[in-house]
């Protein structure tokens, strides 16, 4: 794990990064997956990264954190509730009950889509997208689009991890986006 340049001094983003297990040919041959559970089993580790996040988001008028199916949902809730803002799931298909929209995008390794409550999100809010890693960028994109399509304006996306090889970045039509560390 590498960490960004600006971030070198806190002490935080290096227990983060050494806390976090990477699992060769994991869901399938080539992949070398991103696991964020044994972050998860360090106390320390999971609050210092639940901290940074709040840290960049108090203040800044977010009235919606939008967090993505399943990963986003360990870490979206408690900066939503530090940031005095709603929580609002992103969810795979047919796990939503009730009326949804939904958006179908491509990832590294196949195809999904995710779902949002109709209703959820009110026209001029401003969001947060959080998940715990950005590769190709393609759920972060649909995420964006579920949102802007309900009339919120999408602030910033927060991911864990970055894996800058694959570009994901550069496919958030100019969506900021605040990553704790890279993998390389």
């Amino acid at each position: 794990m590498a960490v960004c340049e600006e971030k070198k001094q806190d002490t935080r983003i290096q227990r983060i990064a050494s806390s976090i297990r990477v699992v060769p040919d994991f869901p399938k041959k080539g992949i070398m997956f991103q696991d964020i559970t044994t972050l998860l089993l360090e106390p320390k580790a999971f609050k210092d990264t639940v901290d940074l996040f709040v840290e960049q988001y108090t203040g800044r008028g977010i009235s919606v954190v939008a967090g993505v199916e399943a990963r986003g949902f360990i870490f979206g809730p408690p900066i939503a509730l530090a940031i005095g803002a709603k929580f609002v799931p992103l969810r795979k298909p047919r796990k939503l009950p009730g009326e949804v929209i939904s958006e179908n995008y491509i990832l590294e390794y196949g195809s999904d889509c995710l779902e949002m409550h109709v209703g959820a999100v009110q026209p001029g809010e401003r969001a947060l997208v959080v998940d715990d890693l950005i590769a190709t960028g393609g759920t972060l994109c649909a995420a964006i689009s579920l949102l802007e399509r309900a009339g919120a304006e999408v602030l910033e996306c927060a991911c864990v991890i970055e894996l800058p090889e694959l570009k994901g970045r550069g496919r958030l039509n100019g969506k900021p986006l605040y990553v704790l560390v890279e993998s390389h």
